[in-house]
């Protein structure tokens, strides 16, 4: 499991211009089965995203392709989690 972290640089101001193939980028994302949830980091930092059902070298070339980051109007952070513990509702996102 993945949390991404995109955080805005100081061309955030041209986010705009580039809203709508982020948004395309995140739906094809979450069609895809591999975003889990998605969402904005506060105060207007960024955005996050939890994925899933992919490797990291994938999930690379995924945030690669996001407007947002190949336009440089975010930074992206990839952290791994490994998660060993969760409440019975997300429990499919612990290996067994």
């Amino acid at each position: 499991m993945f949390i991404v972290q995109l955080k805005f640089t100081d061309d955030k101001s041209r986010a705009g211009h580039f809203m709508e193939g982020h948004k395309a980028w995140l739906q094809q994302g979450f069609d895809e089965g591999v975003f889990l949830l998605a969402g904005s980091l506060q105060p207007n930092l960024g955005g996050g995203v939890v994925a899933h059902n992919t490797s990291r070298e994938d999930l690379q070339s995924r945030v690669e392709a996001d407007p947002f980051v190949a336009e440089k109007v975010v930074t992206a952070e990839i952290i791994e989690l490994t998660p060993s513990r969760a409440d019975e509702r997300l429990g499919f996102l612990v290996e067994a």
